[in-house]
């Protein structure tokens, strides 16, 4: 099964206000030729909205390719994107084709946008501008008709205040924004997906049914707060449902896979050679180094948010045992959750 077939066998299940909003969104925005930006957390299902947009389009029949910008680096990437011709650079015995090349006609998703480099962004952009391209190590100039959607989980507008991603490339590409809500934000789909991925684990299985969820086991994803997503709770559910008995509810869900009465705690590779050796552990001020004028505001409020959702993930989202783990009163972390919109 090609990637195109394997995306669209995909199936967006919900039913949620928030669910229904986005995918009525989807529909509206899908049929144009225009650039879309899909924006979302981590796990909420990014690349099946870019299918969708694409098997709902008038190119539904065209080529879907997708690549994740952060997966390569940026010389790899540029080949990956445009293509090279033969002789470009050392191991290019071949001129090859690119995504882009490949998409004409059909749909480029474009997937970790934000780790793109400016030097890269500007060709992008060109592309998009005048739907020209041209190959690494080639001057020949070449056409081709594209739709763009590009994904990221990070604030692109706050990223071109601060120059970090080019303005005029997330002008041409903010068409239209798709947002997706998270999995928290859905109370509603967490079970209808929960019970989608335990029957596609059961035929994985090759057992002859699905018993169902314990209403313990129910409440207790319902109570959760899944910062991953969609695809946490793919997770849970399936690993729930092989070790539970096939014709039992299943009623144990573990969150962490590693959580473990022998679980090493606190050990980071060569802090222990360190140690062993007598040398004091490097402080942050020792190990990082900082140009000035520095916000250390906004440094600190990172650190705050980092260490509260390790504390969330560490007692499973138990709001009491993660105040008192955190020496806070339930109010206090109460507040400092509406802070960080946890």
């Amino acid at each position: 099964m090609s990637d195109s077939e394997r995306a669209r066998d995909q199936t967006l299940i919900g039913q949620s206000d928030a669910f229904l909003e986005l995918l009525e969104h989807i529909s509206l925005v899908a049929p144009l030729v225009k650039p879309v930006l899909v924006i979302g957390e981590r796990g909420t299902g990014k690349e099946l909205i870019g299918a969708r947009l694409h098997y709902l389009s008038e190119r539904w029949d065209g080529p879907f390719f997708k690549l994740n910008c952060a997966a390569i680096s940026e010389e790899l990437l540029e080949s990956e994107l445009f293509g090279h011709a033969q002789g470009a650079f050392t191991g290019a015995t071949k001129s090859r084709v690119g995504r882009f090349e490949a998409a004409d006609g059909g749909t480029l998703f474009l997937d970790e946008l934000a780790s793109m480099s400016l030097r890269l962004q500007e060709k992008l952009l060109r592309v998009i501008e005048y739907g020209e391209y041209d190959r690494v190590g080639e001057t020949r100039t070449r056409t081709v008709d594209v739709r763009i959607i590009g994904a990221a989980n990070v604030d692109l507008p706050a990223m071109a205040a601060r120059g970090a991603f080019r303005e005029d490339l997330l002008d041409r590409l903010s068409f239209d924004v798709i947002t997706l809500p998270p999995l928290r934000a859905r109370q509603d789909d967490i079970l209808p997906l929960a019970e989608h991925f335990a029957e596609g684990m059961v035929k994985q299985l090759r057992r002859e049914y699905f018993p169902g969820f314990s209403a313990s086991a129910e409440r207790t994803m319902l109570d959760y707060a899944w910062p991953g997503n969609v695809r946490e709770l793919k997770n849970v559910v399936e690993r729930a449902v092989y070790r539970a008995h096939p014709s039992r509810a299943v009623a144990s869900i573990e969150f962490d896979p590693f959580q473990s009465p022998w679980r090493p705690q606190g050990v980071v590779p060569g802090l222990a050679e360190r140690e062993q050796g007598g040398d004091a552990p490097a402080t942050p001020a020792q190990t990082e180094q900082i140009s000035y004028p520095y916000d250390l505001r906004e440094y600190l409020a990172a650190e705050e948010q980092h260490r509260l959702e390790q504390a969330l993930a560490a007692h499973q989202h138990h709001q009491g045992k993660t105040a008192e783990a955190l020496g806070l009163s339930y109010d206090q972390l109460r507040g400092l959750l509406r802070k960080y919109g946890e």
